[in-house]
């Protein structure tokens, strides 16, 4: 029996989803074992790129041919649940005690920037659909760390709960998501926008991995 397109996905990435999940800062905020600063400069780099999400998925249903118009009406609905995630972000790194205001106008890691850049150029200068490889990567990461994560942290830390109001609405949030996801992705029949998806997944699991293996470690917080 052949695979589904999104079962076929899943199983061309799950070695890049492997490496992604090595991150050492992964492994250590599902122990526990991070410090505040590190969770803050995590959070920093999630409201760069999450900023992004709903300007990205505009240009995407943008650029969009006719042969695609099936999928503008998905977008519309996530451009709608989309909207305002990026303040819940602010929001987790005030009730840290960060300074959320100079995280709002400060620039992002160049690893954050390079990955929202290829978001921008595949839509605008390749095949928009690619896109969707984003969406796999991010939403696939978040239901399998992102709550388990937030509880591991915030236990060790001693946080209050309004701190992971990102991580633990995207950890539940985005069951529904990747559920919306697999059923777009078994409609996606043309092998070359099915191969296009795949090879950004690939690059995006590269990129979002990067952001991560950048978070600065305990000893580059502690000795400046």
């Amino acid at each position: 029996m052949q695979l589904s397109f999104f079962q076929q996905l899943q199983t061309a990435t799950e070695n890049d989803r492997q490496v992604l999940f090595a991150a050492p800062i992964i492994q250590s905020a599902l122990k526990g074992e991070i410090i505040k600063e590190q969770y803050v400069a995590f959070l920093a780099q999630a409201f760069h790129h999450v900023k992004h999400t709903v300007p990205l998925l505009m240009a995407c249903g943008s650029k969009l041919t006719d042969e695609h118009n099936w999928l503008r009406t998905a977008i519309a609905e996530y451009i709608e649940e989309e909207i305002g995630h990026e303040e819940w972000i602010l929001s987790d790194i005030a009730a840290c005690g960060g300074d959320a205001e100079k995280i709002r106008h400060s620039r992002p890691h160049v690893t954050t920037e390079m990955m929202v850049a290829y978001a921008y150029h595949q839509i605008d200068r390749g095949n928009p659909i690619g896109f969707f490889g984003m969406v796999h990567v991010l939403e696939g990461t978040s239901i399998s760390i992102a709550t388990n994560a937030a509880g591991a942290i915030q236990k060790s830390l001693d946080l209050p709960a309004n701190a992971f109001s990102y991580l633990n609405s995207h950890g539940s949030l985005d069951l529904e998501h990747v559920k919306f996801f697999e059923s777009l992705m078994d409609q996606v029949k043309n092998p070359a926008d099915q191969a296009c998806i795949l090879h950004c997944a690939k690059n995006f699991y590269k990129l979002y991995g990067d952001i991560f293996r950048a978070l600065p470690s305990k000893d580059e917080i502690f000795n400046g």
